[in-house]
């Protein structure tokens, strides 16, 4: 604080001299210790300055700067892993709409095989009765021509009879026809019946 004391002393000397010299001519003068007085008090006044506000000032500036350059880095690593998280999101999408593709074909695949073994089996089916009903039209066959050859031969017994003019006996008349078809090759025994 001793330059205070000097400075306030030197500021005293120097309004003393100013007031000796008011005497003389008053025009523009430059007063080279009041220019170095005001140097020095101003000097001072930023020493005070600084040491009082500007490095505290400095210190939360820098911390600010500090946080500031956190901050862009900060930011700039969000921005890449919000690219990255896109590009992730983007590659699973597409693998998410490659598996459905691939579900989707499959599942076609699958209807189309189902529906191909239904049209066969279909098919096997309708062969199956188309072959149930060719057998039942020849055993039908086969029982109207038994049934017709029966008649024909009782009409035909029946008919030798009165030529004849002898009453066949129901075992006589099967010998006779039975022989009969043998002789002609048609076989088969015919069924019942008996002249009357």
């Amino acid at each position: 604080m001793d330059l205070l004391s000097v400075g306030g002393a030197a500021v005293s000397g120097g309004i003393a001299m100013l007031v000796e010299e008011g005497g003389a001519e008053t025009g523009f003068q430059i007063n080279f210790f009041w220019v170095i007085a005001q140097a020095i008090s101003f000097l001072i006044f930023l020493a005070i300055l600084y040491f009082a506000a500007f490095r505290r000032i400095g210190g939360v500036l820098e911390e600010r700067r500090s946080r500031i350059e956190q901050g862009l880095e900060d930011a700039a690593q969000a921005r890449k892993d919000r690219e990255q998280a896109e590009a992730e999101r983007a590659a699973t999408l597409q693998e998410a709409r490659r598996e459905a593709n691939e579900i989707l074909a499959r599942a076609q695949k699958v209807a189309q095989d189902t529906r191909d073994a239904d049209i066969a089996a279909t098919k096997a089916d309708l062969e199956r009765m188309r072959e149930r009903a060719a057998a039942e039209i020849d055993a039908e066959k086969q029982r109207a021509i038994a049934d017709l050859r029966n008649e024909v031969t009782d009409l035909a017994l029946r008919a030798a009879g009165r030529v004849v003019g002898e009453t066949l006996t129901a075992e006589r008349e099967r010998r006779l026809v039975a022989d009969f078809l043998s002789e002609t090759g048609t076989g088969g025994a015919p069924r019942g019946g008996s002249a009357g």
